[in-house]
């Protein structure tokens, strides 16, 4: 009997202590009201903001002939054959590295980083997740031996087996055989 007064106040004490430890505050605020089509109605940036300027601006880093053919060569692409391929390539290459630089100005701290680039929504993880219905399958498979000491045994997938199959002469390309086996000559003679 004592054993089971101190269990119930036992539990008692810890029902007490678990009420003091909520994490929901004792007021709750609800979030301020935001006025989507006020937010909506200016825009913040540009998408021409990313392009480069008409004019080539001091700012943007130029790129020589010379570290173009160096880049050209590290990743193994053959140089330009004319001098109006190399402006295009330069010119091409100078208009990435301005569009890199604005993308990199971006303010991301207190973002999360995204683990991968796959549907991180409720929707794509639950898609994702592996369930009892999937594994319906492979344990149909699955056969259960033994009674104390219980081992699963798992069925493979049996390939149906046609004529050549059935006819193939397995050891028709061996040079040498002794009985049914093939020989294979060691590397000392």
């Amino acid at each position: 009997m004592p054993a089971i007064r101190s269990l119930t106040n036992t539990l008692r004490s810890r029902i007490q202590h678990a009420h003091l430890h909520t994490t929901r505050p004792a007021f709750h605020t609800p979030p301020p009201k935001i006025d989507v089509e006020a937010l909506l109605a200016t825009p913040t940036w540009s998408l021409d903001s990313l392009l480069p300027p008409s004019t080539p601006s001091t700012s943007t880093p130029t790129i020589s002939s010379k570290q173009l053919h160096h880049l050209l060569r590290l990743s193994a692409l053959p140089p330009p054959e004319d001098a109006a391929e190399e402006a295009k390539m330069l010119s091409s290459l100078s208009s990435h590295l301005h569009f890199v630089n604005e993308i990199r100005k971006v303010h991301v701290s207190g973002l999360t980083p995204l683990q991968s680039l796959r549907d991180e929504t409720a929707a794509g993880i639950e898609m994702q997740e592996i369930g009892m219905k999937n594994l319906e399958e492979a344990f149909k498979k699955e056969e259960v031996k033994g009674t104390y000491y219980r081992r699963i045994r798992r069925g493979q997938d049996r390939v149906e087996e046609g004529e050549s199959v059935k006819t193939w002469d397995v050891l028709g390309a061996a040079r040498k055989k002794v009985g049914r086996y093939f020989v294979v000559d060691g590397g000392k003679e």
